[in-house]
Parts: C-alpha cells; sequence; structure tokens
C-alpha cells in the first residue's frame, strides 16, 4: 500500500493523492510511504523515482545495518525499528532530499503513522520540511525502544529481588532469556547511535543549528538506551554469578557433609569387617559381652569424631 501526503504552495496538507499529481503540482514537500509494498509498488523505487539501484537494493535485500548513504540528488537512510513481540530488528528506509521523503518497509510501521498524525494536528511545523520528517520518524522509532528496555528492567529488579536457591531453582534459565533479549536491544541500539553519531558529525547532510539540536537530543537518547542495556546485561552476570556462587556453596556443604558420614563409617566399616570373618581363632567372639563392647566402641568412636569435626568448624559449611 503506498500512502502519500504534501504541503501545497498555499500552506495546505494534502492526503492520498495519485502519484502522478506529484509531477503536475509543484508542492513544497511531498511524502511518500510505501507500507509492505507489492511487488508492482516496489518497482516504482525505479521506474517512478530513479533512485539510485544501490539504494533500492538495499531497501529489497535483507536486513541492512543502519546506516546513510549520500547520493547527488538525495540521502539515503536505513533504520532499525523492533517488533515489540520478538524484539526482532526490522528495517525502515528513508529516501531524503530537499522537497520530499519517501519512506519503505516491509512490516508494519506505527511509527509512520503517529508522525502523519502529528503533523495533521500541528500546522505549524508543516514549513519545517523534509528534515524535520526524518527527525519525527526517527525520534519516534527511538523512543519506542524505551518500553521495552524498561520492562527488561522491571523484571530484571524483582527477579534480583526473588532470586535465592531455594525459592526459584528455574531463575538462570529466566535470567538468560533476558539476557539474550538484552542482547537483541543492543544489537540494534548501538549501530543507530554509531548512525546518529555519523548524521551530526557529516557535512555533507548540512543539518541547520536548530535541526542538529533535534538529532543530538536523539542521540542522547541513544546513549541513554545504550548505558541502560548494558547496565541490565551486567546487572544479569551479577546474578548468573550469584546463583552460580549459591549453587556451589550448596554443593560444597552437600560435599561436605557426604565427606563426614564417609570419614565416621570408614573405621566403624573397618570394625565390621575385622569381626565379619569367621575365624575360628577369634577369642572376642566367644565373650559374654563383646558384641556390646564392640558397639559400644563403634558408638564412642562415632561420637568422638563428630565432637572432633564439631570444633574445627566443618558442620557450619553445610547449608541444607
Amino acid at each position: 500500500m503506498i500512502r502519500t501526503m504534501a504541503m501545497t504552495k498555499d500552506q495546505q496538507l494534502i492526503k492520498e493523492f495519485p502519484l502522478e499529481d506529484i509531477k503536475q503540482n509543484d508542492y513544497e514537500w511531498y511524502w511518500v510511504d510505501f507500507n509492505c509494498p507489492t511487488a508492482e509498488e516496489e518497482l516504482l523505487l525505479d521506474t517512478f523515482f530513479h533512485f539510485h539501484p544501490l539504494a533500492i537494493e538495499d531497501c529489497l535485500m535483507r536486513l541492512q545495518r543502519p546506516k546513510l548513504d549520500f547520493y547527488d540528488d538525495f540521502h539515503f537512510f536505513v533504520i532499525h525499528k523492533l517488533n515489540e513481540e520478538t524484539l526482532i530488528a526490522e528495517e525502515l528506509n528513508i529516501f531524503v532530499s530537499d522537497h520530499f521523503i519517501v519512506t519503505f518497509h516491509k512490516n508494519e510501521a506505527a511509527e509512520i503513522e503517529k508522525v502523519q498524525k502529528f503533523l495533521e494536528e500541528q500546522p505549524k511545523y508543516w514549513e519545517r520540511g523534509t528534515v524535520f520528517l526524518t527527525y519525527q520518524t526517527i525520534d519516534k522509532i527511538v523512543d519506542s525502544y524505551f518500553p521495552l528496555v524498561y520492562k527488561i528492567e522491571d523484571h530484571l529488579n524483582a527477579l534480583e529481588d526473588e532470586l535465592t536457591y531455594q525459592s526459584n531453582v528455574n531463575a538462570m534459565q529466566i535470567v538468560f532469556e533476558f539476557r539474550s533479549d538484552l542482547l537483541h536491544l543492543r544489537r540494534t541500539i548501538l549501530p543507530m547511535r554509531d548512525l546518529l553519531y555519523r548524521i551530526l558529525s557529516s557535512y555533507r547532510f548540512a543539518l541547520k543549528k536548530s535541526e542538529r539540536a533535534y538529532f543530538g537530543d536523539i542521540h542522547d537518547h541513544l546513549a541513554k538506551l545504550t548505558e541502560m542495556v548494558e547496565s541490565n546485561r551486567e546487572l544479569t552476570a551479577d546474578m548468573r554469578d550469584s546463583y552460580m556462587a549459591m549453587s556451589s556453596s550448596r554443593m560444597n556443604g552437600i560435599m561436605m557433609m557426604l565427606t563426614i558420614v564417609s570419614t565416621i563409617f570408614i573405621p566403624l566399616t573397618f570394625i565390621a569387617g575385622v569381626y565379619g570373618m569367621n575365624f575360628d581363632n577369634m577369642p572376642e567372639l566367644h565373650g559374654h559381652y563383646s558384641y556390646f563392647i564392640v558397639l559400644g566402641i563403634m558408638l564412642l568412636l562415632a561420637l568422638s569424631m563428630l565432637a572432633l569435626f564439631k570444633s574445627k568448624g566443618w558442620f557450619k559449611l553445610f547449608k541444607p
């Protein structure tokens, strides 16, 4: 589907006009949005607009890295938006010149609709032109990152408060899922931050002082998002390390208890083995109280070893 919008010479905003009107009318600026275009509509990038083949190829190929390319009569942006459900990046392409902006995206982009609705409600911004429309589009996309990061951050903070070995043995699975989500965010936000830095530092994409302030604000948002993502990744790493430390401590306690039990039973097993050989010449076997004496010795030996281990603090290492 192709959506159109333009500002006329007499400062009127019109929508949904045929593409042929672009050549017949001298608009101040016009906006053509290719929303989930068909194969026939994709051909218009070449047959109607005559964009550079490399830019068209970037639109039609698989996901490209966020970038800014300069051509003779337009600038070409590759922007990444995020799917709210899967956190997978989706590409949005923008062709910009002084008199037009053409957006191309194979997935639904609510941000485009928000910008167009904003323009309808705010006539005072119509004269700011295509660079302002580009700013608004990128700004809305970057703003959509924040709820996704905040959502993960809130979940991690809640999980950190509940993270104990006993209460949640599946905590690490949840932590690794969030870590994977943060990786998806990081792969999108960092290239977008680099793109905004290039926009601000490029002499070919000439920005007025007021326009530079707007794009600088987007860069600041991306820098903040980067810090939040990195902070949350460090939090997941700390939670992972804490869980592994708790698991290691618990395992050490279990091994300590097993060692104590085994150590106590080694001499008892030895005594039982000696008197279980059934040789004829074993005088102790014929004593009337031999059985009780041996059991007493074994009990005394076990209690003595328990007392020794307790005095050395071995039981403090065991945490059930």
